[in-house]
C-alpha cells in the first residue's frame, strides 16, 4: 500500500498529460479526486501502523552492485510528514479550482501530482540513494513551478537561483552519502543497516567531514542561516500553491533529513558538534524574525518567518545531542517537539501562503502599504489570515504552541542560554504579525486601485482544513504525539550510544 501511495500521483500525472483534450474543469477536479485519494491512503497507512519500528516495509534489490535498494517504510517520524504532504497537496488542488480557464492548467496539475510523488517518496525512503533521487527530483519540480507559473518579471531568475542553490546543496549531500557508503562494511546505502551499525564511530575527522557534507546539503534545503538567501525571492515570485508546497513540504525534507539521517547514522559527530547546531538554530530564529519584521511585502515577510521556525527545529535537535544536561525523557520531548513543529509549520504557513495569493490575485502586489481596511470588504479573508497569524506566533489552542512548548521544555536543560535567547523570537514574531494585520486589514486604505473582494469558495475551503487541523493538534495533541514519541525516543537512544 505504501508504494501505491507514493506512485499513484505520478501515474495520474502521466494520464493527465496524455489526455490533451480534457476541459480545464475536468482536469482540476481529477486532480482534486486523486489528491483526496492520496490523503485517504495516508490515513489508512497511519491507522494500520502498529506503532513499533518500521511498518509497511518493502525492500527489493535495485542497484545490487552499489548496495542500493528500493527500500521504503514508515514510522513515527515519517507518517506525520506523509500525512502533511497529502493534505497540503489536496488543499493546493482545491485552491486551484479558481484557476479554471487560466493558462495550461493541465500541465500545472500534472506537475504538482508528479511533485507529490517526489515528496511522499522521500519521506518513505529507507535507502540513501532513493532518498537522494527524490530529493533531487523535487528540486526540478519546484523549479518548473516557479519558472513556468511564477508571477513578476523576476520569476525565471528566482527559479534559477532556487535551483542552483539547492542543487549545489544536493551535491554536498551526495558527497556525504558516498562517504557513509565507503566507510560502511559491507558497503551499503541502506538506512536501517547504517543506523544499526554507524560506519564512522570513533573516527573524529572522517565523521566530522561527512557530517559537514550532509548538514550543508540539508541546511540549504531547510533553509537555515546563512543558506537561506534563495528562499525569499523563490517564495515571492512563486504562485500561491507553489509557495504553499515549498514552505509546507519541501523545507521539511531538510529537517527530516537531520532527524532521519544525520543524528542516528552519525551519533558521535552529532554529539561533538551539537552546540554548533544549537547556535545555528538560535541565529536562524532571531535573524529570521528580525528580518521578517523589516519587510514591507506580506509574502516576503511570511517567507522569512520560515527561517525563524526552522531555527526552532535545529535548536531542539541540537539540544537532543548535548548529553551534558537533561535526561533521555527531556531530550525525547525536544525531538518530539521538532517533529511536531514540522507538521505545525506546514499547516500554518501553507495556509498563510495560500491566503497571500489573494492579495496578488486581486491587486497584483504584496506590498502591505498598498492595502488597508480590508476587514470591511473581505471579512472572511481577514478572519482566516488573523487565525493563521495567531497560530504562527504560537498562541495556545494552536499546533504552534504545542510544538514550541515541547521544544523549549526539552531544550532548556541541555542548552539553557540558547533556549532563553530563542524565546525572544516569539516576541518579535508576535510584533511583526500584529503589525502586518493592522496595516493590511485595520489601517487606512492604501494605494491599491483594484477592489479586494472576499475569498471565493475554493480559496476558503483550501485554507479552513489546514487551520482546523492546527486547532485539532493544539487542543488534542495526543493523536499526533503518541505516534511521534516512540520514534523520537529511539532517535535519542541512537544518538546517546
Amino acid at each position: 500500500m505504501l508504494s501505491l501511495t507514493v506512485f499513484a500521483p505520478l501515474v495520474a500525472a502521466a494520464l493527465l498529460l496524455a489526455a490533451r483534450r480534457l476541459p480545464d474543469r475536468v482536469v482540476v477536479w481529477a486532480w482534486v479526486v486523486v489528491a483526496a485519494g492520496e490523503f485517504a491512503l495516508t490515513v489508512a497507512l497511519w491507522v494500520t501502523y502498529d506503532g513499533e519500528g518500521i511498518g509497511h516495509e518493502t525492500d527489493r534489490p535495485w542497484i545490487p552492485g552499489a548496495g542500493a535498494a528500493y527500500h521504503v517504510g514508515v514510522d513515527g517520524l515519517s507518517l506525520p510528514l506523509l500525512a502533511l504532504t497529502a493534505v497540503v497537496f489536496l488543499m493546493c488542488a482545491v485552491h486551484t479550482l479558481r484557476r479554471e480557464g487560466e493558462r495550461d492548467v493541465r500541465r500545472f496539475a500534472a506537475l504538482f501530482l508528479a511533485l507529490e510523488t517526489t515528496c511522499l517518496g522521500l519521506f518513505a525512503a529507507l535507502d540513501l540513494i532513493l532518498f537522494f533521487l527524490f530529493f533531487d527530483l523535487s528540486i526540478v519540480g519546484m523549479y518548473l513551478v516557479i519558472a513556468g507559473w511564477g508571477h513578476g518579471a523576476r520569476a525565471a531568475r528566482s527559479a534559477l537561483r532556487f535551483f542552483l542553490y539547492t542543487f549545489v546543496g544536493s551535491l554536498a549531500l551526495l558527497l556525504g552519502f558516498i562517504g557513509l557508503y565507503a566507510a560502511s562494511s559491507p558497503h551499503t546505502f541502506d538506512l536501517v543497516e547504517l543506523t544499526a551499525d554507524p560506519p564512522l564511530r570513533g573516527e573524529g575527522a572522517g565523521g566530522a567531514l561527512v557530517l559537514l557534507a550532509v548538514c550543508v546539503g540539508l541546511a540549504v534545503k531547510t533553509p537555515t542561516f546563512p543558506f537561506h538567501t534563495w528562499l525569499p525571492p523563490a517564495h515571492t515570485d512563486a504562485p500561491a500553491a507553489g509557495s504553499a508546497v515549498l514552505a509546507a513540504v519541501l523545507l521539511k525534507m531538510g529537517t527530516y533529513g537531520f532527524v532521519r539521517i544525520a543524528m542516528p547514522v552519525l551519533p558521535d559527530a552529532w554529539r561533538t558538534y551539537a552546540l554548533v547546531v544549537v547556535v545555528v538554530g538560535v541565529v536562524s530564529v532571531l535573524y529570521g524574525a528580525l528580518v521578517a519584521l523589516a519587510q514591507t511585502g506580506f509574502k516576503r515577510m511570511v517567507a522569512y518567518t520560515s527561517v525563524n521556525h526552522m531555527g526552532y527545529i535545529l535548536l531542539a535537535l541540537g539540544a537532543a545531542g548535548m548529553l551534558g544536561g537533561g535526561d533521555t525523557g527531556t531530550r525525547t520531548v525536544a525531538v518530539s517537539g521538532a517533529v511536531a513543529q514540522m507538521v505545525s509549520h506546514g499547516l500554518i504557513t501553507g495556509a498563510l501562503f495560500l491566503l497571500s495569493g489573494v492579495l496578488w490575485d486581486r491587486a497584483g502586489t504584496y506590498a502591505m502599504d498598498a492595502f488597508g481596511g480590508l476587514a470591511g470588504p473581505a471579512p472572511r479573508f481577514a478572519a482566516l489570515t488573523a487565525l493563521a497569524a495567531f497560530a504562527s506566533l504560537g498562541l495556545p489552542g494552536f499546533s504552534g504552541f504545542v510544538a514550541e512548548f515541547q521544544i523549549f521544555a526539552g531544550s532548556l536543560g541541555p542548552a539553557p542560554v540558547p533556549t532563553a535567547l530563542a524565546l525572544l523570537g516569539i516576541l518579535v514574531t508576535a510584533g511583526l504579525f500584529l503589525r502586518a494585520l493592522h496595516r493590511v486589514f485595520l489601517g487606512p486604505p492604501g494605494s491599491a486601485t483594484a477592489p479586494v473582494h472576499d475569498l471565493r469558495p475554493a480559496e476558503t475551503w483550501s485554507v479552513v482544513p489546514l487551520l482546523a487541523l492546527s486547532v485539532a493538534v493544539g487542543l488534542a495533541p495526543r493523536w499526533l504525539l503518541d505516534t511521534v514519541e516512540p520514534a523520537a525516543r529511539r532517535v535519542v537512544e541512537l544518538v546517546s550510544r
